[in-house]
């Protein structure tokens, strides 16, 4: 994404609020303003050292509304001097802070305050979410902020219960083993998720004793400095966490690369993952762990119920407006099944609801950016040029924002760009196979490896795909389940290491042997 690779690229009703207008100050709580007499928008500025400070150079960007392109607000710009001070700060609240000299016990409570803090103010965070992002309000209400919240209870449940072993050893020596906190942990997330994305990385780190840089994605930065101002309230000391808004090429490079940064973990595309890895190697070989693109393959079996099939395959490629990297986005229909299954495809996708995110019962909103929503339209003319069958869709949705017609191409082949490439838009390719050893072998064959979805009634054909694939993540039946105990990361191009789960722990411990002579013991 040029000038923006490096931060481009995760149930109680509410009542939506009124869409909120661009021009006019914001205050979606409606008499329970979060921000103590200023607006839900007002938390716009860097957290460095638990204060919320302009950039450096004083330089601000705008950060936009997708159904309109109009502006929300101005933030903080960061550089590589404000990456410096809050790694500064974070250095001094790990080497000298109470953080990590705090009992487990203790950073598991403040982390279960922030969580009741999120469900007090759900509405307000699931309305700044879906205004910065595009995605429907519904979606963030419902689900995302119930999961943001889940999340952090699970890591707080963790944090008392991270501890090493003894180890026999040959000879009179006692040996233990020490799970100690690796030290300042750099985070950069993406902006199709970005509250779940931000638990994702803080929970685990916070529940091993690190402290944090986290680069918000410059799409959408509000929602991370409104949750950091939750932290604050929750009793997390100063330094602890600190949030930089800005561009990948210059706040995110200045974290992928800097000396005193132990711990890098990055969310987005796989293009990008390499210029983090490269750069972690360059300075001072930190650890990295990377969860990058996918073109995942969701298989039809012959045996499937279609109509269930072409219900969960939709699911599974326009969830989140397409914008998800493990988006089952090559349908893969079994021939005796393929022309019912293309047939109750468009039809569904000529169902789906697209609107403004804030109305009761839209299923998709705009796109993320101009960026992305032109990147989409191109994707969708190369499949029309490589002669794949155009379905439905394919066009512009209304005159303003960056909305796209849920789109379906079939008679889709491999070798298409549409087929192998990341579009990570409401963009859905069909394509027919024979039998499972070929599918397998064509599943297969591309540089992702995050998630696959399998769609049969026989559990023999269930469990040979499902240890064929070469994916790190496999959905049986079901599609994006995402249990804060479930382990997700990908094989080849889609990243190195695991978020989430006991898993998620690994990225932010460091193991250490301490080895100590014994006289005379009573037993070895």
């Amino acid at each position: 994404m040029a000038a923006r690779r490096i931060s481009s690229l995760l149930s109680r009703s509410l009542s939506a609020p009124s869409a909120p207008s661009a021009s006019t100050p914001l205050l979606l709580s409606r008499g329970k303003n979060p921000g103590r007499g200023r607006g839900v928008c007002s938390y716009t500025q860097h957290l460095i050292n638990g204060q919320f400070v302009d950039a450096a150079s004083g330089k601000t960007f705008p950060t936009h509304d997708p159904r309109t392109g109009e502006v929300i607000a101005h933030v903080a710009e960061g550089d590589a001097e404000d990456v410096n001070r809050a790694v500064a700060a974070a250095r001094k609240a790990f080497d000298e802070g109470p953080w990590p000299k705090m009992s487990a016990y203790e950073r598991s409570l403040i982390m279960l305050r922030f969580a009741d803090l999120v469900d007090k103010h759900r509405g307000e965070l699931a309305a700044l979410e879906s205004w910065n992002s595009g995605k429907p309000y519904e979606q963030s209400a419902k689900s995302e902020l119930p999961s943001f919240a889940r999340l952090f209870r699970y890591y707080a449940g963790w944090a008392d219960k991270i501890h090493g072993l003894t180890v026999p050893a040959d000879g009179n020596h006692h040996v233990q083993t020490l799970h100690e906190p690796i030290g300042v942990a750099g985070q950069i997330i993406p902006w199709n998720f970005p509250l779940i994305m931000f638990a994702w990385k803080v929970g685990p780190a916070l529940a091993c004793g690190n402290t944090i840089v986290l680069k918000s994605a410059e799409q959408t930065p509000l929602t991370a400095l409104y949750a950091a101002k939750l932290f604050q309230e929750a009793g997390l000391p100063p330094g602890v966490l600190n949030v930089v808004s800005g561009y990948g090429p210059s706040a995110g490079a200045a974290l992928a690369c800097h000396m005193d940064v132990d711990k890098i973990a990055f969310t987005g595309s796989t293009e990008t993952g390499k210029i983090i890895l490269e750069l972690a190697a360059k300075s001072n070989l930190k650890a990295v762990t990377l969860e990058l693109g996918g073109k995942s393959p969701f298989i039809v079996c012959e045996d499937a119920d279609v109509d269930k099939a072409v219900e969960l395959a939709h699911f599974a490629l326009f969830f989140n407006q397409g914008q998800c990297c493990c988006a089952g986005s090559r349908t893969y229909v079994h021939e005796r099944v393929y022309d019912e299954f293309v047939e109750k495809a468009k039809a569904r996708a000529l169902r789906r609801v697209v609107g403004d995110p804030f109305k009761k019962g839209v299923e998709q909103g705009p796109q993320i950016d101009s960026e992305q929503f032109e990147k989409i339209l191109r994707y969708i003319k190369s499949g029309v040029e490589s002669n794949a069958t155009l379905e439905c869709g394919g066009q512009r949705f209304g005159s303003k924002g960056y909305f796209i017609q849920p789109t379906v191409f079939s008679n889709v082949q491999d070798d298409m760009l549409i087929a192998k490439d990341e579009i990570f838009g409401p963009v859905q390719s069909i394509l027919k196979f024979k039998n499972i050893d070929e599918v397998i072998q064509r599943a297969n064959t591309t540089r992702y490896g995050l998630a696959a979805g399998i769609f049969t009634k026989n559990v023999d054909t269930a469990n040979t795909l499902s240890r064929a694939l070469r994916v790190g993540s496999v959905w049986v039946n079901c599609f994006d389940v995402f249990d804060a105990a479930i382990p997700f990361g990908g094989y080849k191009m889609s990243g190195i290491g695991r978020e989430k789960g006991i898993y998620s722990l690994h990225n932010y411990l460091q193991v250490k042997a301490v080895v100590t002579p014994l006289k005379n013991p009573a037993w070895l």
